[in-house]
């Protein structure tokens, strides 16, 4: 599927007041963001810990966007179900969390939700190359995943691009994803790389309008 013209906005909460997690999601709903972003990191996978499906479940009630719950964490499969009945809309996982992506891809979309994987800056675009069929999301790491405001990697942009000739071979309606240093600088690298979901942290909720954020990021007028 060819790549959004004007790319979704997914805000990730880990840079928002996590005294105010739900104000700061129902902020970026009232102001434009398409997904909501939830990094979930356990401090083995990931050198960072954030919050388990009991957080979800208390922040769902805040907004009806799409829930894009992101695990940083290893094994998987154990928590796909808690994560699922707290509200996520969507999970993705780490193809290096574990040697059974298939089964784990399979596992997410029994509870009715999208499924998508995860592909960290050292990992080639070629690792997903058997599971695109069961994939509605692809995330690619333009930073080592684990702390926000991070610099972007510029070397994740040929691995876009190849993820994205990769996706439109298979006429699947698959989104490609971006996350880590993404700015009004850097969104349009992505972009033009192939991307059309892009996730910001600190670009967004380091910012006093957020809605002049988002659109910053889409490219759009400011004013």
């Amino acid at each position: 599927m060819p790549a959004l013209t004007v790319p979704l906005i997914a805000p990730s909460i880990l840079s928002a007041d996590c005294a105010r997690f739900g104000e700061e999601i129902k902020a970026v709903d009232e102001q434009g963001a398409d997904w909501i972003h939830l990094d979930v990191m356990d401090g083995h996978f990931v050198p960072n810990m954030t919050f388990g499906p009991v957080i979800v479940k208390a922040l769902r009630p805040y907004s009806r966007l799409f829930f894009d719950v992101h695990l940083m964490i290893e094994p998987v499969d154990l928590f796909i179900e808690p994560f699922a009945k707290a509200g996520a809309d969507q999970i993705l996982f780490h193809i290096e969390a574990g040697p059974h992506a298939h089964r784990t891809l399979q596992t997410i979309k029994s509870f009715g939700i999208k499924a998508g994987i995860v592909l960290c800056p050292s990992t080639p675009a070629q690792a997903i190359s058997e599971i695109l069929d069961l994939v509605d999301t692809i995330l690619v790491m333009t930073v080592n995943p684990g702390f926000g405001g991070q610099q972007f990697l510029e070397s994740q942009l040929s691995k876009i691009n190849q993820i994205r000739n990769m996706v439109d071979a298979t006429g699947r309606d698959i989104r490609i994803s971006v996350d880590g240093g993404i700015t009004a600088k850097t969104a349009p690298l992505v972009i033009n790389a192939g991307a059309d979901v892009l996730v910001a942290g600190t670009s967004i909720y380091g910012q006093k309008d957020y809605r002049q954020a988002m659109n910053a990021l889409r490219g759009q007028d400011v004013k």
